[in-house]
């Protein structure tokens, strides 16, 4: 999936490409209206991130002269919090409207709901070895055996997934998963690695997500 970042800010510019392209997705950017426009020609996006206040065309411009063009979901991410500013930034043509400062893990996550809506009916099935997982249905699979795991299990098991063979340390895995700190000493992701562990390891399964010691975590089928 390719996702287009257009704001005149290049601090929020590096943040998102760092971490869009964390989460396995291919980012282009823009720090201005025009270049915007040209990017969305050359490459079309499967989702747009837009600021509002740009030099030029501003965003409000660019997102009706993309929705002109096609259904392409826009995302605006600004500092205009007000209720009319809403109501511009939806007529416009937007599909979500988000207000900086902003959680990552919020804007991943609308961004995620938004590709969804354009993606088959089946949704995204991702694999690894004999196991699956269908982001639309929810369903998990380890060879012919259907696996039922929690909401933040099922998040967990996603970003292994979606990171195969990646040490995934604990910082990231609070981020991605529970979206906020829980501070040095919780014990709350060996908790639900050992409960992922148990459910993945059913009737004498090999083990896939291993511990790397002082490092953090790993989605393997090798010993590490």
């Amino acid at each position: 999936m390719r996702i287009l970042v257009v704001d005149d800010d290049p601090q929020i510019l590096s943040f998102l490409r760092r971490g869009l392209a964390y989460e396995g997705y291919a980012v282009d950017t823009a720090e201005d209206g025009e270049s915007a426009l040209k990017r969305a020609l050359q490459a079309p996006p499967d989702l747009v991130i837009l600021d509002v206040m740009m030099p030029g065309l501003d965003g409000l411009e660019v997102a009706r002269r993309l929705r002109a063009g096609g259904d392409v979901p826009i995302v605006f991410l600004t500092a205009r919090g007000a209720v009319a500013d809403r109501v511009a930034g939806l007529d416009a043509g937007a599909d979500d409207y988000l207000v900086k400062p902003f959680s990552l893990d919020e804007l991943l996550a609308r961004v995620r709901a938004h590709l969804r809506r354009r993606q088959p009916a089946e949704g995204e099935v991702l694999r690894f070895g004999d196991l699956s997982l269908n982001t639309a249905t929810c369903e998990v699979q380890r060879g012919n055996q259907v696996i039922s795991l929690t909401s933040k299990e099922f998040n967990l098991l996603e970003l292994f997934l979606r990171h195969p063979r990646q040490v995934l340390t604990r910082d990231v895995i609070y981020e991605r998963v529970w979206g906020y700190d829980f501070g040095g000493e919780s014990n709350v992701i060996e908790v639900y690695i050992r409960h992922l562990r148990q459910k993945l390891e059913a009737v004498g399964l090999a083990r896939l997500v291993h511990t790397v010691r002082g490092a953090g975590y790993v989605l393997d089928s090798r010993e590490v």
